[in-house]
């Protein structure tokens, strides 16, 4: 939202860039001159430009959107074109911009966990729980990567106890977490 400051002779209207990332411009107008987007495709790719993903309830709240439902205008040709992607469903989407169009506008400099597979985020759990059994939900989050979405991190955990490779004991934020296959630890 624009901040409106009044003076004794004037007022003025601040509208906060969104866009601090120079690439990000670059990336932008790289884009602008081969596809020729629309305002509010310009807005939304560089919205999930600057970050790693964007889920669809993310994107809907940075856009002041009322739900996810109203992001097609927003999204128009880009996920056509190939400058965003996405991946998941309904409320599991999550939208982000190629990795190579990353890399050709020097955003790749870091590597993070947002956008882990679910496969791999099984993995690092079933490593965690083997070196620290009796883990609590926080302390397997802040070991396997903080930036990794709670619900996405919940799903997972709900899922490997549901296949019997964990096991749990006790309830909700007292919940404690450990291989099903480790015999040696007591809850």
């Amino acid at each position: 939202m624009p901040t409106i400051t009044e003076g004794t002779d004037s007022v003025h209207i601040t509208v906060p860039r969104r866009v601090v990332q120079p690439g990000v411009i670059k990336l932008l107008v790289e884009a602008d001159k081969r596809y020729q987007l629309t305002q509010r495709e310009r807005i939304t790719f560089a919205l999930v430009a600057q970050t790693e993903s964007l889920s669809a309830a993310e994107l809907a709240e940075e856009l002041e959107l009322a739900d996810a439902k109203a992001l097609r205008p927003w999204l128009g040709r880009l996920l056509d074109w190939g400058l965003i992607e996405q991946t998941g469903r309904t409320s599991a989407t999550r939208y982000f911009v190629p990795p190579p169009l990353l890399r050709e506008a020097g955003l790749d400099a870091l590597t993070t966990l947002k956008r882990v597979q679910p496969h791999r985020l099984r993995a690092l759990i079933l490593e965690d729980l083997g070196r620290f059994p009796n883990s609590g939900r926080a302390d397997i989050h802040r070991r396997i990567g903080p930036e990794i979405h709670e619900k996405a991190l919940a799903r997972a955990l709900d899922a490997l106890l549901r296949e019997g490779a964990i096991v749990s004991t006790g309830e909700r934020r007292w919940r404690k977490y450990r291989l099903a296959s480790d015999k040696g630890h007591q809850p």
